[in-house]
């Protein structure tokens, strides 16, 4: 086993008006966990540019199940958020303005994954669900050719036959943030300050903290993890019978 693992996840919505393809990163959080140590360096970037994109939440339940999902439009500015409106179009003259003010965008996301890249010493980058990410990394003009990029999501799918959510197996590891810890069913970690006040709810670095958790105990205490996720998913098929 590498003495170091890497994880990467990015918060992006479509501009508020324009292309459904056409994706804007909001955020990124880089996490760097040591095997030897039990050290978790985060690094977090965030777009100021002011753009208003449109963000999707998953409303769940108790076990991590999908109720539904709410549309808002945030700007990456000021983080003030308005409703959502699905028949609001920019004209071709507003969405190049938009573009524009993305464009400065490049450089900083660039920039701050080769920091944190020859700032670690890592093989291993884990993602979840994230061919989009590391495209949207790329698009940028980050290189992930000399790292293991290991697609979580794909591998558990493969292993399960059941294509997990992040909020699905926060529950199955019983994730759970106290103030300078973290812990799930078998593991405790102690955060360092800097790293704890990075952790809020719906955020990247949140996300990318309960990877890290579901990783560790997927690697680490494989047969139990099998076992719980099957007692989750047992829950659910009762609840929907």
């Amino acid at each position: 086993m590498n003495k170091s693992v890497a994880f990467l996840e990015l918060k992006y919505g479509n501009i508020y008006g324009g292309y459904p393809n056409f994706y804007a990163i909001s955020e990124i959080a880089f996490l760097v966990f040591e095997y030897d140590t039990n050290k978790i360096f985060l690094e977090s970037w965030i777009n100021n540019a002011p753009v208003d994109i449109i963000t999707v939440t998953s409303k769940t339940n108790e076990l991590g199940h999908t109720l539904g999902r709410v549309k808002e439009v945030v700007n990456m500015k000021t983080r003030r958020k308005r409703p959502f409106d699905e028949t609001f179009k920019l004209d071709e003259a507003a969405l190049v303005q938009e573009f524009n003010k993305l464009r400065s965008s490049k450089a900083p996301i660039r920039n701050f994954l080769l920091k944190n890249f020859k700032k670690y010493r890592f093989r291993d980058l884990i993602v979840f669900d994230g061919r989009r990410d590391l495209f949207l990394c790329e698009r940028a003009g980050a290189n992930f050719e000399r790292y293991n990029v290991i697609d979580l999501q794909k591998d558990l799918n493969k292993e399960t036959e059941y294509l997990f959510s992040l909020n699905k197996l926060s529950v199955v590891v019983n994730f759970e943030l106290d103030q300078s810890y973290i812990r799930s069913n078998n593991l405790e970690y102690w955060l360092h300050p800097i790293a704890a006040r990075q952790i809020v709810p719906k955020s990247a670095a949140f996300d990318a903290i309960r990877l890290m958790m579901v990783h560790n105990e997927y690697k680490l205490h494989h047969a139990d993890f099998l076992i719980k996720a099957q007692l989750v998913l047992n829950k659910i098929q009762s609840t929907k019978a």
